[in-house]
């Protein structure tokens, strides 16, 4: 059992590292796509801009008349289609927001304010004001805006907004989030890192991709190669019931409730001027953006077309329940995820695929994976690189055990922050502002086995994933599917795309001195709460 003043120094530790993702997210709306701050008030009112919402919008078009075609397969099965791009799933979202008819539920880690985030908010807005019920629940810890900012969205009278496990970090001052995670450690550390968002009930979109510029390969420094899964039809209601549950949970807290005196701001029709007129600026958001969100129906229809929406008898989507572990004492406890996983791994019969932004072992997971490799089963897992991963804190833990993962005979791949492959996913008016690249990370949570079913989801392959955060997957047998994910994994474990990890080589030294003494001073941190 930890003393207090170790639960101390490691939350000092662990809010370090929490502080420096909020700042990385904040300083990220002056390097994307922004060219102003949402406080310019007065010079973005006065923007000009041939780019707004009504010029794109489409009137005689609903998500209900375009899956009108899909009916006779929505009720009793499920499409399936992977996005692998940041732009592909940037417009999906987009599209499905604006042409939205009754409801639209959010289920974040994080929500950024920077371009992508205020785009996301401003398209939000538009639905709700067209009468679409929009619910919004978002984990406390990443929350990067100001609590007025987030009472005047919930003000909206078609929106609501709740804070998964408030008391760490909105509206809390450093003594206070020091104080509450010395000494209720576990409680503060019980993260709700499900991402899920689904509309009408009939479409839903899940994966690694959180609310941000970097998720969407919108940043002009740094983006990460992730991936998500849209799901149309029977297999929607599995995450609108997970949805449900985490909605309803004592731990969801409306944001009226944590302000001083439970005061809620008044609606005004014009509150949200200065935020439609950042997103009608161009230079925030290009108009041939809005086209390809316009055109997305016929996206989908040559997606049916061509076999790319896969549709499902069978489909499984498991959520850990909102408050995992919370009875339990010290870090461990395992979940509803981590137990489907490993009961994937014990029964993969002659290959796993793996990528995981973040590879911390435990002995039981490096004994299932030495297991697995006993019965002759091929164990490819592809991590970030110390060149490329924005977490040298997990880093360092898969540092030390590298060797030893190795010698289970396992084979290891570390990405490289210049991949070719990032030149593909980014838009190409991205691509044609830019003097540079920005490098790229690995973000995406997935998992191939035998070649016929495949894993998308939240679940990294750490401890924290494994015991403290919720998170969810989606399971799919599927031979078609899983050829479609195999071909964006194989590519990413090109040399072009990552290194080859050997006893002789690794790629430690591509970064500065300085990053690699930065990295090696982590590693004081417990496994645990990584």
């Amino acid at each position: 059992m930890m003393s207090f003043m170790q639960r101390v120094r490691l939350a000092l530790t662990w809010n370090v590292r929490m502080l420096r993702y909020v700042l990385i997210s904040l300083l990220s709306s002056q390097f994307g796509l922004t060219s102003c701050s949402i406080d310019d008030g007065e010079q973005l009112v006065q923007s000009e801009s041939s780019a707004c919402f009504e010029d794109f919008h489409n009137d005689s078009i609903s998500l209900g008349r375009v899956l009108t075609k899909y009916e006779d397969k929505l009720n009793s099965l499920t499409g399936a289609h992977v996005l692998e791009d940041g732009s592909g799933a940037m417009i999906a979202r987009a599209w499905l927001t604006e042409y939205a008819e009754e409801t639209i539920d959010i289920q974040y880690f994080i929500f950024s304010l920077d371009n992508i985030g205020l785009i996301a908010t401003d398209y939000i807005v538009q639905a709700a004001e067209r009468g679409v019920k929009v619910r919004i629940l978002v984990d406390d810890i990443m929350i990067d805006a100001d609590v007025a900012d987030i009472l005047l969205f919930d003000a909206h009278p078609n929106i609501d907004v709740r804070i998964y496990n408030p008391g760490v970090n909105l509206g809390k001052n450093l003594l206070q989030k020091i104080k509450k995670l010395g000494l209720d450690f576990r409680g503060a550390n019980q993260r709700m890192h499900n991402k899920t968002f689904i509309v009408d009930g009939t479409v839903a979109i899940t994966g690694g991709r959180n609310i941000a510029d970097e998720y969407f390969d919108f940043d002009h420094t740094y983006n990460f190669r992730d991936r998500d899964i849209l799901l149309l039809g029977k297999g929607v209601k599995q995450i609108e019931k997970s949805f449900e549950e985490f909605w309803n949970d004592s731990l969801s807290v409306g944001i009226v409730e944590l302000t001083p005196l439970n005061k809620s701001k008044d609606y005004t029709k014009d509150a949200f001027d200065k935020l439609h007129a950042y997103a009608c600026d161009p230079l925030n958001f290009w108009p041939q953006i809005r086209t390809r969100i316009a055109t997305f129906p016929n996206h989908l229809e040559e997606l049916v077309k061509n076999g790319d929406v896969v549709w499902l008898d069978k489909l499984q989507f498991i959520s850990d329940d909102p408050g995992k572990n919370a009875s339990k004492s010290g870090l461990g406890g395992g979940g509803k995820t981590t137990d489907a996983l490993i009961s994937l791994v014990k029964n993969a019969r002659s290959s796993i695929d793996i990528q995981t932004p973040y590879l911390v072992t435990s002995d039981d997971s490096k004994n299932l994976f030495k297991q697995a490799v006993d019965r002759g089963v091929k164990v490819r897992i592809l991590t970030n690189s110390l060149a490329s991963t924005d977490n040298v804190e997990a880093f360092s833990s898969y540092q030390t055990d590298r060797k030893e993962l190795l010698r289970i005979g396992i084979e290891l791949y570390e990405f490289r922050p210049d991949a070719k492959s990032r030149m593909s996913s980014m838009t190409s008016e991205l691509v044609d502002s830019l003097l540079e690249p920005p490098i790229f990370g690995l973000h995406a949570k997935s998992m191939v086995i035998d070649n016929s079913t495949t894993v998308i989801g939240t679940f990294n392959l750490d401890p924290r994933s494994a015991n403290l955060n919720t998170e969810c997957i989606v399971i799919v047998e599927s031979d078609l599917l899983t050829l479609s994910v195999l071909d964006g994994m194989n590519k990413d474990f090109n040399p072009e795309n990552s290194w080859r990890v050997t006893d002789d080589y690794n790629p430690d030294f591509e970064v500065s001195k300085y990053k690699r003494i930065k990295t090696w001073t982590r590693k004081i941190i417990p496994k645990d709460i990584l």
